[in-house]
């Protein structure tokens, strides 16, 4: 089968190739600050159906558009709140999505069929340079779920793209090499449709930067204890936020399925690993013998950085099994306890 075009010098010419190839309907797997996405044109029915068949992905999940700049912001969603532009201005290029109430311009196969559209705008000189290319020929968004089968652990590095969908895309598809991810964990997604912001995935935008930025307390399961300590709100808005969440239908987004990023290994968390398992920890615990390590981080944000690329290569070695001490505190951590256990999950 012939395989897409691997980019390995992302110039400003071959950018524009790429923004070419998105216009004529193709699809580009490239490099944000998080993961790596499989963009298409988001206003092309047929170029967003090739997405969901590469990846084998369910047709009622829904794709964040990727922009070019804040300003697009506004031909994708409407009724945006003071607090989802206060959150674009501070965190934008950056790895957050905001799901927002949606225009006109984001049709039911973008958002699954929802009312509501994930938009952000990446942290990464190619993502950024493919965008301005493409909404310069024209473009409105490119639709970027993670480039990998549905389910499976994103890739943080353009050969892991290669090796995941090499099988499942045309000669006239790309894979744009951006090098490693530098956050390694996918965007936080905060849900903007109600009276304040609630976390729908952890990511490396927290709930305290997330009040720090708005002023208003983040509701939900992912809720930072610092935030929540250090917040002015009264208790009205307190409760209005309270009754908002009660009261909302909950909305889909990706990478929130019980059982998600699975390698093909087993995955045990917080167990002491045995001869022949593999180990992720952070460097202060050591690896017993017999024991292969994949992964000793030195913090937290080596530790969200490496994770899926361990994962793979426990794949590629065939190890059966992994064991992974998984790390404490708020911030990023939060995001890397989410992800773990949804990989363990009735595994």
């Amino acid at each position: 089968m012939s395989q897409p075009q691997f980019v390995s010098k992302c110039t400003v010419d071959a950018l524009q190739v790429a923004a070419e190839a998105l216009q004529a309907g193709n699809l580009i797997a490239f490099p944000t600050e998080t993961v790596y996405g499989l963009g298409a044109d988001a206003c092309n029915v047929n170029a967003v159906a090739r997405i969901y068949q590469a990846k084998a992905r369910p047709t009622d999940h829904p794709l964040i558009v990727h922009l070019h700049s804040v300003q697009a912001m506004g031909d994708w969603a409407a009724d945006i709140p003071t607090y989802a532009i206060s959150l674009a201005r501070d965190f934008w290029p950056g790895p957050m999505t905001l799901v927002l109430k949606r225009s006109t311009l984001a049709a039911d196969f973008v958002t699954g069929g929802q009312e509501t559209v994930g938009v952000r705008v990446p942290n990464h000189p190619v993502a950024l340079g493919l965008l301005e290319a493409f909404y310069n020929l024209g473009g409105r968004g490119v639709a970027a779920p993670s480039a990998n089968r549905f389910g499976r652990v994103s890739p943080t590095t353009a050969r892991a793209v290669s090796d995941e969908l090499s099988d499942y895309l045309k000669p006239e598809d790309q894979i744009l090499d951006g090098g490693a991810c530098a956050v390694g964990v996918e965007s936080t997604i905060i849900d903007c449709t109600g009276d304040g912001p609630r976390i729908l995935r952890p990511g490396a935008i927290t709930a305290q930067m997330i009040f720090e930025s708005t002023g208003l307390r983040v509701r939900g399961k992912f809720a930072d204890a610092s935030a929540d300590l250090k917040t002015n709100a009264t208790s009205d808005s307190k409760s209005i936020q309270d009754s908002d969440l009660n009261n909302k239908k909950e909305i889909r987004v990706s990478g929130t399925l019980e059982n998600h990023y699975t390698p093909a290994a087993i995955i045990y968390l917080d167990k002491s690993p045995v001869v022949g398992q593999g180990y992720i920890a952070l460097s202060d615990f050591k690896t017993p013998n017999g024991v292969v390590r994949l992964s000793a981080p030195r913090d937290i944000d080596e530790f969200a950085r490496d994770l899926y690329s361990a994962l793979r290569k426990a794949d590629d070695l065939g190890i059966a099994e992994v064991v992974i001490r998984q790390p404490e505190g708020e911030g990023i951590a939060i995001a890397i306890r989410d992800r773990l256990r949804r990989a363990s999950n009735g595994r």
